[in-house]
């Protein structure tokens, strides 16, 4: 027994030395750059390369404009052109022809770019721009992110228009061994405050402790124009890709957003469409995501700046709590803005937030930013021993059912679900149940669905769970051609509670399963 046991303590030994040792090696591959115009660009990034263990003498400081949107010019004398020389004094990579400097760079170390709140976001248009070709149609255009563009600074081509296939796109290798190009993932650590910068930092490190745990949320646009139907076709891979790892979750297939006051609780995944600025419960003042939540809404401007607290998504998902996003500063057109299904698959299967992104974009040298740190990695825990996770109490109900997705999504679905809900049911298990519930109403199962959402309803304790299956369960009801049922659960929670965000919803609902009143008929006036 006790050989056994010496056996088993040195493996996990073993297993968290390798970890450490892959942590260590990311921290070497990555280079914060802050703004030395700014102090507390300068203080964030000690805080990051603290954290994340990065050597002292992998933080530059650029001396560039402090505005959110430069200038090409600014650009290339301030950022790229200041980077590159560093690059080749530090020796974090050689030239491929020491002859023919045209031949560009190939890197040697650096493969993580980490910019801090305080370098510039974003590159504005130059008509005249020496060495540059003039384009025509949609990706003529030569504007483009910071981040997108540094992410090819080995590249010393001065033709800046249109994007440039990222060689990395759709790749399941870590950065570190894809040594065929020179292409740099470049994140931002960037939000409206730099408390929140802060709480990203940390949230993401302590995430990746026990890893990131709650209920996915994913919000359909039922956008059938030629060309967009796209971003549908990638939420619904994403509800089959957290389907088979056990993660529950609430699927808005609905045109509009999910509305205002719809209680969205342990929201650690989001990802929706399209709407222009950030809506729905997201507005509410006491919304908050878990720690460590990813959060991404398609828009073409989604990060248009991040300084703003109420303008676009990524600004507004930080403060709310979220750790990373994904967005926009300019147009650039749905098929080039990150593939949200191969981002999450990655993040699923352990990759860091900065390879996931760069994996799901097909373009660089564009318009996208990737907002979170460049190292967290939200399900690196599912890679580890399962002993290594079994701390985090909080998170039982959510483990369990991930454990039992694993072992059993290979079965077919009505076997899957009755399997499903009777473990739910022996451990209380309220997500995995509400979840069952869920799989049972889209597949139009309506009263299996609705016996679920009355079940769940009496295993929830907080009152905005137990609101969201009221609002399952009438739906269900709808469905059945039984509005009355619907409207007598509604009333019956519209009695107890009044100052939830969901009780203008609940309103709604009634309004809507009420029957219509009967026409009156005019008395008949005697002869």
């Amino acid at each position: 027994m006790v050989a056994r046991f010496t056996l088993i303590f040195c493996a996990l030994n073993f297993l968290l030395a390798g970890l450490a040792r892959a942590d260590d090696q990311l921290a070497a591959a990555t280079v914060v750059i802050f703004n030395a115009e700014m102090r507390d660009s300068a203080a964030l990034a000690k805080f990051y390369a603290q954290k994340r263990g990065i050597a002292r003498d992998h933080l530059v400081g650029l001396h560039c404009p402090v505005e959110e949107e430069i200038s090409r010019k600014q650009y290339d004398a301030t950022i790229a052109e200041p980077l590159r020389s560093i690059f080749s004094k530090r020796h974090w990579w050689k030239r491929r022809d020491e002859t023919d400097p045209a031949r560009g760079f190939f890197v040697n170390s650096i493969r993580f770019v980490a910019l801090i709140k305080g370098i510039p976001l974003k590159i504005r248009s130059e008509a005249l721009y020496p060495g540059d070709k003039i384009g025509t149609g949609p990706t003529g255009r030569n504007e483009a992110s910071v981040d997108s563009e540094l992410a090819t600074l080995a590249s010393l081509s001065r033709e800046i228009t249109g994007p440039a296939a990222n060689p990395y796109f759709q790749s399941y290798r870590p950065i570190t061994e894809f040594t065929d190009s020179a292409l740099l993932l470049v994140c931002r650590l960037d939000a409206p405050t730099g408390e929140a910068v802060r709480r990203m930092i940390t949230d993401s490190i302590a995430t990746e402790k026990t890893g990131l745990w709650g209920r996915a949320y994913i919000d359909e646009a039922r956008n059938n124009t030629p060309g967009f139907e796209v971003g549908d076709k990638w939420l619904e891979e994403i509800h089959a890709q957290l389907h088979k790892v056990g993660i529950p979750l609430v699927y808005n297939d609905e045109v509009e957003t999910f509305p205002d006051g719809f209680p969205m609780t342990n929201c650690a995944l989001y990802y929706g469409w399209y709407a222009g600025n950030v809506t729905g419960p997201f507005r509410q003042p006491d919304f908050r995501f878990v720690p460590g939540a990813i959060a991404v809404h398609i828009h073409s401007f989604s990060a248009v700046t991040l300084r703003d607290p109420k303008v676009g998504w990524v600004g507004p998902f930080l403060l709310k709590g979220a750790a990373a996003s994904l967005g926009n500063v300019y147009e650039p057109y749905l098929q080039l803005t990150p593939n949200l299904n191969i981002f999450n698959d990655r993040l699923l299967h352990g990759f860091t937030f900065a390879e996931s992104a760069y994996m799901s974009q097909r373009a660089v040298s564009w318009m996208s930013v990737m907002v979170g740190d460049p190292l967290y990695r939200p399900y690196g825990t599912w890679l580890q021993l399962d002993s290594k996770r079994d701390d985090a109490k909080t998170a039982s109900s959510w483990k369990m059912y991930h454990d039992f997705a694993l072992k059993n999504s290979d079965k077919p679905a009505e076997e899957y679900r009755k399997l499903a809900r009777q473990t739910a049911l022996r451990s209380d298990n309220c997500p995995m149940l509400e979840d069952v519930g869920l799989m049972e109403a889209r597949d139009g199962n309506w009263p299996d669905a609705i016996s679920c959402f009355q079940q769940v309803r009496a295993c929830y304790t907080k009152r905005d769970d137990i609101l969201r299956a009221v609002l399952e369960e009438a739906t269900g009801w709808s469905k059945q051609q039984n509005p009355q049922r619907g409207l007598a659960v509604i009333r019956s929670v519209l009695r107890l509670v009044s100052d939830a965000p969901a009780v203008e919803l609940l309103r709604q609902m009634a309004h809507d399963l009420k029957p219509p009143e009967p026409a009156l008929t005019p008395t008949p006036s005697p002869p």
